[in-house]
């Protein structure tokens, strides 16, 4: 079985795309993907293990692939990999910035220590790895920028560090496209809602009760899958988006405008006509959502 993704075949054939966070979850997802549409696929992220396996998955697929540990949050090393990631493969044509994390917690209760962490991570590491890859590569020959944000348009509950860090991912988002457009870079961002990858597992046992009732809270009455949040990345990157430039993108199931579950509680019947894409073929299911060994 090859990928299904809904974009045409050989979309990216030439062209090297580099993907942060690229060991696991959405970013494993559109690397799987981008790959499966001829790009070269550049994986980042800290952990190498985990970046082999992602690219032996891909080179079982007869994919293009290359991986490189790396902390994104470190000045240096970010302009020194993208040096040696230029030297190997030359133009940069794309860049997918989906590295990063958080923990839930209440603001009362965030160290500075903390919040400075979830800063780093969720944006100056975008910020290190967008800056370097236009000053190295795309001020010269243009290309194609996508930062993940998250659904923090109404804030983010007992996530603020986060939220954040994100909403400034949406105003970077703005600035580079405007001070780069000149040089065809295209800058956009996705913000994707609740979905149904491995970051749900890296939760503790307290707040699987509050994952499973998530659809409950979405107008489509379901989570995304992953491959519903690469679809979108890969069209932002893709010649069909050459004016798009500058944008936020919500991929959330329209769970974003409800501005409280108080205020305008959703019906607890099914959902009619609400049907999910996957057409990633390597998907795995979150653990807590596995009943089978329960």
């Amino acid at each position: 079985m090859r990928y299904q993704s809904t974009l045409a075949a050989n979309t990216f054939s030439g062209q090297t795309i580099i993907i942060t966070g690229g060991g696991s979850g959405i970013g494993r997802c559109t690397a799987h993907e981008l790959a499966s549409l001829g790009a070269r696929v550049i994986l980042v992220g800290r952990t190498q293990s985990k970046l082999d396996k992602v690219a032996a998955e891909i080179g079982q697929d007869n994919g293009l692939v290359d991986s490189y540990s790396l902390d994104i949050r470190d000045e240096e090393a970010v302009s020194n990999c993208v040096s040696r990631l230029i030297d190997n493969h030359g133009v940069i044509h794309g860049l997918v910035n989906n590295a990063g994390g958080q923990f839930p917690a209440k603001m009362e209760s965030i160290s500075k220590k903390g919040f400075e962490a979830v800063i780093a991570n969720n944006l100056t590491g975008g910020f290190l790895m967008s800056r370097e890859v236009f000053r190295q590569s795309m001020k010269k020959h243009g290309g194609a920028i996508v930062n993940i944000t998250a659904d923090n348009l109404n804030g983010m509950p007992n996530m603020g560090h986060s939220g954040a860090a994100r909403a400034g991912v949406e105003n970077l988002t703005k600035t580079q496209a405007w001070e780069w457009g000149q040089y065809g870079v295209r800058v956009n961002a996705v913000a994707p809602g609740w979905v149904n990858s491995s970051g749900f597992d890296t939760y503790d046992e307290s707040m699987k009760a509050m994952i499973l009732n998530l659809k409950d809270h979405v107008p489509l009455k379901r989570v995304a899958t992953e491959a519903e949040i690469s679809s979108v990345l890969c069209f932002l990157i893709s010649q069909g988006a050459n004016y798009i430039s500058g944008q936020t993108i919500r991929v959330d199931g329209a769970s974003s405008l409800g501005s409280s579950s108080v205020v305008c509680p959703l019906s607890n019947k099914e959902a009619t006509n609400s049907n999910s894409f996957s057409g990633f073929h390597r998907a795995e299911l979150p653990k807590v959502f596995d009943t089978t060994n329960k």
